[in-house]
């Protein structure tokens, strides 16, 4: 599983011109799931995630968690994080979970940060989409599980 998680100060996911899901303050989370990916991954990647202090304190270290700011997570599929662009000019998609794999485990990924009692919003599974975001810092960060 692999995750490109930004710090924003807000985020959307628009589909067909209708907002999918937005947020404000928090994390926008593009999310890849590879072939070989399993629950446990996805959950340890979650607990990941939720725990990662990339937040500033009152002395502007990066020290705070998204529970501890309050912030919400926008979560948005992205097969393309297992596109290999290492030969030839077209990315080779071979390494990507099937779809039906995938939105299993998106969906399972989506409800373990909801359990944990983070506020999500998510795009539109396989959809095409137009994702804007404010990026806050800029703070990025990749995290494959």
């Amino acid at each position: 599983m692999r995750a490109v998680i930004q710090r924003v100060s807000e985020a959307r996911a628009v589909v067909a011109g209708n907002v999918a899901g937005q947020v404000g303050p928090g994390l926008c989370v593009l999310l890849g799931i590879g072939k070989e990916d399993t629950e446990a991954i996805a959950g340890r990647l979650v607990h990941k995630i939720k725990d990662l202090r990339i937040f500033e304190d009152d002395q502007g270290k990066m020290n705070r968690s998204v529970t501890d700011v309050r912030g919400e997570i926008l979560v948005v599929s992205q097969f393309t994080l297992y596109g290999d662009c290492t030969r030839g000019n077209r990315p080779s998609f071979t390494d990507a979970a099937p779809a039906s794999q995938a939105e299993r485990l998106y969906g399972f990924f989506v409800d373990r940060l909801r359990a944990l009692g983070l506020r999500v919003s998510t795009g539109q599974f396989q959809a095409k989409m137009a994702v804007s975001l404010t990026n806050d810092g800029p703070v990025t960060f990749i995290l494959e599980a």
